[in-house]
């Protein structure tokens, strides 16, 4: 039998349509996987395996790709990326060409929850000045979170088990899903305009990273920093973190946690409420013997009514005869002092001088007459005597 007509390829041929046939059938593709085997050269390019459970795939990103990228690639990371299938034709191997590159999975949330993290703090929401503290027995309780999770299960029978009396309002919101941030800004916002509690517990039970990204919402985060009542994050296990625990007031490790924040336990606040009625009984009786004792000693100190009236009728008295005895005394000096005017007005009264013998000469117009020489001749004069007096003309000066 003669031997078909053979095509033989040489291994550049072969290497180089394989290569072509790949780049044609398997251009522009994502795939996912962990980064192994990570090596960078000198050169900036880097070369891995992506790898799942079962196999894996040799990748070359090349420097002129990789200066974009936003994050360090390492081992271990999952990622996914986007490029060609090709082959390395010197070599025969199989391998895939990287343009770009993303974290996948919590991966790239994690990363994108330390960016905004970094962002909010820078911008104060984080301040440990701005927290306002929890009031130390709320008036009402309101608590933002999904009315058929379990989280609002375990604070409410906590609550119940600590202080059975406190009311608490729900404000129903989703907690997972992209619809549950805007969710609870809403939730937010309306507590804020009622006004009907003085603290709010912002919660869910646990989950992955995934389940719990609505509280890592950067709105949401503002709608908490400028909530005008106090509020208490408690989103997921203790262990688990997200934005809205940095923003709040408090962080609660666990839904659980914030209700034994919140709420003293009755048996504590009863037992405190008998001390404090207790010291103030006791206080109250302390100021009240004092006050007895204070009342007697004035007691003791005050003289009778009666008496006091007896000695002001004493004080009157001797007042009395004291202004008596004054007036009197007064009148004798005043009429001892007449008496000497009077007699010293004696001594020099004309009258009595007329009396001596002696007489007084006066013009018509009653002016005395000391000097003849004022006097003409033919003048008529008054001679004033001791008893009357005469009617007189000047014969001779």
């Amino acid at each position: 039998m003669p031997l078909l007509e053979k095509t033989i390829f040489s291994i550049s041929e072969l290497n180089n349509l394989v290569r072509f046939s790949l780049e044609e059938q398997f251009s522009k593709i994502w795939i996912e996987g962990e980064v192994s085997n990570l090596v960078t050269p000198a050169s900036g390019h880097s070369y891995f395996s992506l790898k799942d459970s079962q196999a894996q795939l040799r990748c070359a990103f090349f420097s002129s790709y990789s200066r974009s990228l936003s994050f360090k690639l390492e081992n271990g990371m999952h990622v996914i990326a986007y490029g060609k299938i090709s082959l390395y034709e010197a070599r025969g191997d199989y391998q895939f060409i990287v343009e770009t590159m993303e974290e996948a999975g919590d991966g790239k949330l994690q990363r994108a929850f330390e960016l905004l993290k970094q962002k909010l703090s820078k911008a104060g929401l984080f301040n440990p000045d701005r927290k306002r503290p929890l009031p130390t027995l709320p008036k009402q309780i309101g608590i933002i979170t999904s009315p058929s999770g379990a989280a609002i299960q375990d604070v409410l029978k906590l609550l119940k088990e600590r202080f059975p009396l406190m009311p608490v309002i729900i404000y129903p919101s989703l907690v997972q899903g992209s619809a549950a941030s805007e969710n609870m800004i809403k939730m937010l916002k309306i507590a804020n305009e009622r006004q009907e509690c003085d603290i709010l517990i912002l919660t869910r039970g646990g989950g992955s990273l995934e389940d719990l990204w609505a509280f890592n919402d950067e709105a949401l985060a503002y709608a908490i920093f400028e909530s005008h009542i106090p509020v208490v994050s408690a989103v997921g296990h203790e262990i688990d973190f997200t934005i809205a625990d940095f923003v709040a007031d408090v962080r609660a490790p666990t839904p659980s946690a914030a209700a034994t924040f919140i709420t003293p336990h009755q048996k504590d606040t009863l037992a405190q409420l008998s001390q404090i009625s207790s010291r103030l009984i006791r206080d109250i009786n302390h100021f009240l013997q004092q006050k007895k004792e204070r009342l007697l000693s004035l007691r003791s100190r005050l003289p009778h009514p009666l008496h006091q009236l007896r000695e002001h009728m004493q004080k009157v008295d001797n007042i009395e005869r004291r202004f008596l005895f004054y007036i009197q005394h007064r009148f004798l000096l005043l009429k001892q002092q007449l008496a000497s005017t009077i007699q010293a007005l004696e001594v020099i009264n004309p009258l009595a001088t007329l009396k001596r013998g002696y007489a007084i000469a006066m013009t018509k117009n009653k002016k005395i007459i000391t000097s003849a020489n004022t006097v003409k001749i033919g003048s008529k004069i008054e001679i004033k005597l001791s008893e009357g007096g005469l009617q007189c003309e000047v014969l001779k000066n």
